[in-house]
């Protein structure tokens, strides 16, 4: 055929193809010859090929005048020869065929052939010319825009919806063919199926009758279709062309799916199909574990991922030895312990936090929740278990301890599982077709919850139980053996069991008690009682139980709150269930005054401290009755509030135990406490005490008592008694933000707005009780004048001295009163001590009437002239006028009168101290106490304390001849706590004053706080072993150097290297040891340095200085580690060896396990040193800075062949993500999670600048590359959700960088995680790389 050259204007050129091609179509041509003709002719015509306007000609010419086989081959040769666009051409006729397929059934497989043959060929049609014109034309066509509705129109995102459009076009010409389009769930498809304007027997469709021959065909073609669906799913291409489609268009994959699910449930043809099943077909949708991965190329890459997902437990956890998997948990143990520090009250739920930190754990590890719900709750077992047999001191720990195992941690894992039914639930609701699937689909979590309950029996070790909750563990077993055993008994069957009661064989363990407070939280169901092992077999019954006395069952029958032993009862029993304690608080709200009395005695009782069942309700209980309504009947000029001071100061003495604000703080009560206990602060600080009440205990009660114990446990409730940084002595620690009541407000009112705004809040608002309800209206300091004034007076004192007392004011003349009343054998001499006044007046009130003024000044009058009162009697100490004896005699007085001005007492001599302008106190005995009798002994027992560090401690140097000396005020304030004595009386004000005594001590020069642990070891000398611990913490306060070497010691301890073996003993137990103390006799032994990390962190100086060198100490780790512990003369011979040190001693992947424990370690000291704020300080600017000072490896470490960097980039990466995961989530459950994507987006940002040569790097470039990929792929693998919050811009650049680097895989996962935005971009890389 001759070529004839189509010059001829572009309105004519077209005709003249058609011509072309109808002239060779009745001569049958040659297909070959026709196709290479028209090329050269649109060549000659300056036509761009492949033409758009020929594929549209082409297929206009078939469909359908000119069906027949010349012309379908003529089509084909224009593929080959690519003269027409493959894609448009596909898309042009699946617009054409498919409708027509029964009408042209030929035509249909002619059509599939086509798509076999051209539609996985994506890369010449990426790179080629017209692609982008190409596209657009695929786009109108099949309407992707408009069916899809994405935000983005570009190249990559067509060809996606391209591809996803084919397959979803043949799976329900699939379904309608067998005619099982009616069986899904909107009955139709988004396709057109019918032609529109055609007969199925007209004279247009080319003889091709309804026969067998044709149904034959027909069935054949849908057969056909199933197998190129399948074969999209197979193909490398395609399959992760589709699951970009997965990921980024969820609701229209969901809808393929629910189609693709029909075909296999009822498709006959799939059936008669040889190589394809319908479940391996719902398999190949459903796998998507390595749709965007390759193999590894090298073998850093594959062992890092190896152990990436390695992850089960391996070993028991009680034993803890080496870098098991188990110590993998370790940020677990580490955070409960931390939390289990009674020196500050955490304002931020403990519940949240821990549900967090193991979801973070969970995907990090890349382990099954068993194992991560396993690892919690070993963790919290360990935690008890160190806590068995305690040093004796005055915060007691066990049950607060007990209420993190039964009770958080119980809610922890309901968060984790609820918030997975929950997402679960919304999937249902928006799928009706699923409502017959939801018991199916729901609870995989809850399942891994109860297998790993199963297996948790194993850990008998770790299962032990303190004697104190023995008689319940072996109750909670009673139970279990009963209902087994086929008898229905009520509660007050088990409240009358006694030890003798119980048979020979039942032994209650931790776990049972664990059950139980599952099935509590509707975790479990009493199914958990037939479990292999959990209780002994047993025929035997209880064997003589006796009359079932007054309990809890007995009020739920009506029994009354009247008599004394059943009051006596249900305060010493826990209540067992909400419907329980909501029946106590019905009593409290409505019943008469004695039974309101009696239930608030009974809501503070055991049910608060060990009804781990129903904590969080009677925490809630409680607060709610602290804040009553007023009566819609009330007209009183005085606040209603004063009528409830009885009622009040129940429940205040009730919840003033250490262990009992513990608890509030960790189920993030405290806000909610506070504001409750504001408006009584405010109302009886105000109320002149002129009226007093007679409680049932028979004490008179004076609104001052109520204050006070209302005012000193809202104090306890933030840092009070710690001065700001900036008014500090030379080198004592910093306290970092002050916390202070508008903050406690400002989380009050934060909560209550947010609350129930998100899915989760409305499944936790079911567990709360319908009689609990708090306002959301925001509660300002506005609200509380007096006390507003008084904490700006407070914050006054700690910044300046005192000023501003102006004689004859009612303040002068309180402070007048108040020092006669202290020093009345003073005032009677020659030398009153008078207060310093701003006036000329000097008047002396010795003659004030001492009761007046006990009877008509409020509490806030008060606190108000107490600084000058105690500013007066320390100067008249200072210069002789007073002795100390004297001195603590009148301090005791003030505190006896109103012990609410402990709280000044704090604050004013702590200020006082950090002033420095008081001469030194003499401690020798005479004016006051000496600590020489016992100093040498306490600084012997700090000596071993410490020998496990490393630590050296200074001299206490204390001699005969020079003896100790305090600052004044310190020494006043010790010499005040000594004249306590230790009653009940005196509890709470010794728990006020005694962690602020700490934190002063701890603040003042070495070697104050031994002399302070001397003092109280000779007054209390059960608590000396506790006392020395304390005054062992102060060396790290003072001393940074012993800090670096205390965290040094944490990871030596950890990881269990050492110079004589290669792996010593490491993990948990090295690490966190028995706690404080020693569990075996001969007296107090070294403590785990990590007990003491936790105890000092708080009070270290520079946090940023800690960052930088727990950075420092996690690449000297990577270098023991690599070097295998080895001494360096075997290192260097390793070094010389032909496969160097990977085939050692210690192989990589054991190495990297080893690594990513030291960086476990170090991201959870980081994160509890400094929260969020100190992570979001080491992304933005320390890791940055690092790489590009080039810190990290010495020279040592650099002539390690790489080894070393490569190791030590992976371990930094591990400590990044790891930083960031416990402080903003992996998810965005948490309020932190709001500040992840400007951090992250940060540090990525330097990272794609640095790889782009934008920025100059110092550090080793082996350690670089590890770094940043192992820092995208634990984003990849782990936080996937972090990927959707980088900018695209920015995920395009690092992807492009990784691609240089080979890290093709890598790249195109990390697009393919980036949203609909960067989905263009991954489809392209895929076609590019043919993945």
């Amino acid at each position: 055929m001759a070529v004839v050259p189509l010059q001829q204007p572009p309105s004519h050129l077209w005709d003249s193809v058609l011509h072309l091609t109808k002239s060779a179509q009745d001569k049958n041509s040659d297909p070959l010859l026709w196709a290479l003709h028209l090329s050269s002719s649109l060549n000659s015509a300056a036509v761009s090929l492949p033409s758009v306007e020929l594929a549209h000609l082409l297929v206009s010419h078939i469909c359908w005048a000119n069906h027949v086989p010349i012309t379908w081959k003529f089509l084909e040769k224009a593929l080959t020869v690519k003269i027409v666009p493959p894609m448009l051409v596909l898309a042009l006729l699946s617009t054409k065929v498919v409708p027509n397929r029964l009408i042209h059934p030929a035509a249909y497989r002619l059509y599939m052939e086509l798509l076999k043959r051209h539609t996985l060929l994506f890369a010449s049609q990426l790179n080629g010319p017209n692609f982008q014109k190409i596209m657009r034309s695929i786009d109108d066509v099949l309407q992707l825009s408009q069916q899809y509705g994405l935000p983005v129109c570009e190249p990559g995102v067509l060809l996606v919806e391209f591809v996803f459009s084919i397959i979803w076009q043949l799976l329900d010409a699939s379904l309608d063919d067998e005619r099982l389009l009616e069986l899904t769930p909107d009955k139709s498809s988004r396709w057109p199926f019918r032609p529109q304007d055609m007969e199925i027997d007209g004279p247009d469709s080319f003889n091709e009758k309804r026969s067998e021959q044709n149904e034959g065909m027909k069935k054949a073609n849908t057969a056909m279709a199933i197998e190129i669906i399948v074969e999209f799913f197979q193909n490398k291409v395609t399959s992760r062309i589709l699951y970009l489609a997965r990921r980024n268009m969820p609701s229209h994959w969901g809808g393929f799916i629910q189609r693709l699910q029909v075909l296999g449930a009822h498709s006959s043809v799939l059936r008669t199909l040889k190589h394809i099943t319908p479940e391996s077909l719902l398999q190949l949708t459903s796998d998507s574990r390595r749709l965007l991965t390759r193999e590894g190329k090298t073998i850093s890459r594959q062992e890092f991922h190896a152990v990436l997902s390695f992850g089960s437990l391996m070993s028991s956890a009680c034993q803890s030895h080496g870098a098991t998997s188990s110590a993998f948990w370790l940020p677990i143990d580490l955070f409960l312990e931390d939390a289990m520090d009674g020196s500050e009250v955490a304002a931020i739920s403990a519940i949240e936090t821990l549900a967090g930190l193991v979801k973070a754990l969970q995907a990090i590890n890349g382990t099954t929740w068993h194992n991560a719900f396993l690892g919690l709750w070993i963790a919290a077992l360990r935690l008890i278990q160190r806590e068995r047999d305690p040093r004796e001191g005055p915060i007691p720990r066990l049950d607060t301890c007990l209420c993190m195992l039964l009770s958080i941690t119980t809610l922890a894992v309901t968060n984790i599982v609820e918030e997975e039914e929950a997402e679960l639930l919304k999937e249902t609701e928006r799928d009706p077709s699923n409502q017959g699937k939801e018991k199916q689909a729901m609870g995989k979590r809850r399942r891994d919850l109860i297998t790993c309950l199963q297996q948790l029996g194993d850990q008998e070790a770790l299962l032990t139980t303190p004697q104190s909750v023995c008689s319940v563990a072996n109750q909670a077993a009673a139970k279990a053996m009963m209902l087994r055993s086929g008898l229905s008994v009520t509660n007050g069957y088990y409240e009358s069991i006694s030890v003798n009661d119980m048979p020979i064989n039942c032994t209650g363990n931790l776990r049972h008690l664990i059950v139980e407070a599952c099935i509590a939280r509707n975790l479990l169901d009493t199914s958990a009682y037939f479990w292999p092992g959990y209780v002994r077999s047993s025929n035997q019954v209880l064997r003589n139980v006796s009359g079932q006395v007054p309990g809890w069952s007995s009020l739920m029958k009506g029994s009354p709150l009247t008599t004394p032993s059943m009051v006596n009862a249900l305060v010493t029993t826990p209540a067992s269930s909400l419907a329980e304690i909501e029946k106590i608080y019905e009593i409290a709200v409505n019943g008469s005054d004695e039974e309101k009395i009696s239930a608030a005695t009974i809501l503070c009782g055991a049910s608060l401290v060990r009804g781990w069942n129903i904590q969080e309700h009677t925490c809630l209980f409680i607060i709610r009755l602290l804040s009553p309504p007023v009566p819609a009947d009330y007209s009183g000029s005085d606040s209603h509030l004063i009528s409830y001071a009885s009622f009040f100061n129940v429940l205040l003495v009730g919840v003033s135990s250490v262990d009992t604000v513990q608890i509030f703080s960790l189920l993030g009560l405290v806000p909610l406490l506070a504001s409750a206990l504001m408006p009584i602060c405010e109302v009886f600080g105000s109320s002149v005490p002129n009226l007093s009440w007679a409680p049932t205990t028979g004490e008179e009660l004076s609104c001052h008592a109520v204050f006070t114990n209302a005012f000193t446990l809202l104090l306890r409730l933030w840092r009070f008694d710690h001065p700001p940084l900036e008014h500090m002595m030379g080198d004592l620690p910093t306290v970092g933000t002050q916390v202070g009541p508008e903050y406690l407000l400002v989380l009050r009112n934060t909560r209550l707005s947010s609350f129930g705004t998100s899915a989760m809040d409305r499944i936790k608002s079911r567990r709360v009780s319908k009689f609990i309800t708090f306002s959301s209206d925001p509660i300002t300091m506005d609200s509380f004048p007096k006390l507003k004034l008084w904490y700006q007076q407070h914050q006054k004192c700690i910044c300046s001295t005192l000023s501003g007392l102006v004689s004859g004011t009612p303040v002068h003349q309180i402070v007048d009163a108040l020092l006669t009343m202290m020093f009345r054998k003073i005032n009677r001499s020659s030398h009153p001590v008078t207060p310093a006044t701003s006036g000329s007046s000097n008047s002396s009130a010795s003659g004030t009437d001492e009761s007046s003024i006990r009877i008509k000044v409020p509490a806030w009058d008060i606190l108000e002239a107490t600084p000058f009162v105690l500013d007066a009697a320390l100067t008249a100490c200072a210069h002789g006028r007073l002795s100390p004896r004297e001195l603590a005699t009148g301090l005791k007085d003030l505190a006896d009168y109103l012990p609410a001005t402990l709280a000044t007492m704090v604050s004013y001599f702590s200020a006082e101290v950090t002033r420095g302008i008081w001469k030194p106190a003499c401690m020798n005995g005479t004016d006051w106490p000496s600590p020489a009798a016992n100093l040498s002994i306490v600084e012997q027992q700090i000596k071993k304390i410490l020998a496990a560090t490393g630590v050296d401690m200074p001299s206490l140097a204390v001699g005969g001849s020079a003896p100790a000396t305090l600052p004044l005020p310190f020494a006043a304030l010790i010499s005040l706590t000594i004249t306590y004595k230790l009653d009940k009386a005196s509890e709470r004000a010794l728990t006020l004053i005694g962690p602020a005594l700490n934190a002063l001590a701890a603040g003042c020069p070495w070697p104050c706080m031994p002399i302070l642990a001397s003092l109280w070891a000779q007054k209390v000398k059960r608590w000396s072993d506790y006392l020395v611990f304390s005054a062992s913490q102060t060396v790290f306060h003072h001393n940074g150097d012993a800090v670096v070497q205390l965290l040094k010691s944490c990871f030596t301890s950890t990881l269990g290297l050492s110079s004589s073996h290669v792996y010593n003993n490491g993990g948990v137990g090295a690490l966190l040891g028995h706690g404080f103390g020693s569990h075996f006799s001969g007296g107090i032994t070294p403590v785990a340095p990590g007990i003491l990390y936790l105890r000092v962190h708080r009070s270290v100086r520079d946090v940023m200085f800690m960052t930088e060198e727990i950075l420092s100490i996690l690449m000297l780790s990577v270098r023991d580690i690599a070097s295998s512990g080895l001494p360096r003369e075997r290192v260097d011979k390793l070094k010389k060896t032909k496969y160097g040190m990977r085939y050692g001693q210690v192989s990589l992947t054991a190495a990297m396990a080893r690594v990513r424990l030291a960086a476990s370690l170090g991201a959870s000291l980081v994160w509890i040193s400094g929260g969020s704020s100190l992570v979001q300080s080491l992304i933005k600017e320390t890791l940055p800075s690092w790489f590009i000072s080039g810190h990290g490896l010495d020279q040592e470490g650099r002539e390690s062949g790489g080894m070393v960097a490569m190791l030590g980039g992976y371990a930094v990466a591990y400590f990044a993500v790891l930083c960031g995961t416990f402080a903003w989530g992996v998810d965005s459950a948490s309020p932190a999670s709001k500040r992840r994507p400007k951090v992250l987006g940060v540090h990525l940002e330097f990272l794609a600048s640095a790889i782009d040569g934008k920025i100059s790097l110092g550090c080793d470039w082996a350690m670089w590359r590890s770094y940043v990929s192992g820092f995208v792929s634990l984003m990849v693998a782990c936080t996937q959700k972090w990927v959707l919050e980088v900018d695209v811009e920015v995920l395009k650049r690092l992807s492009k960088g990784l691609r240089h680097w080979n890290e093709e895989e890598l790249a195109l996962a990390l697009l393919g995680l980036g949203g609909i935005g960067a989905m263009g971009a991954a489809a392209e890389l895929v076609v590019e790389c043919e993945f």
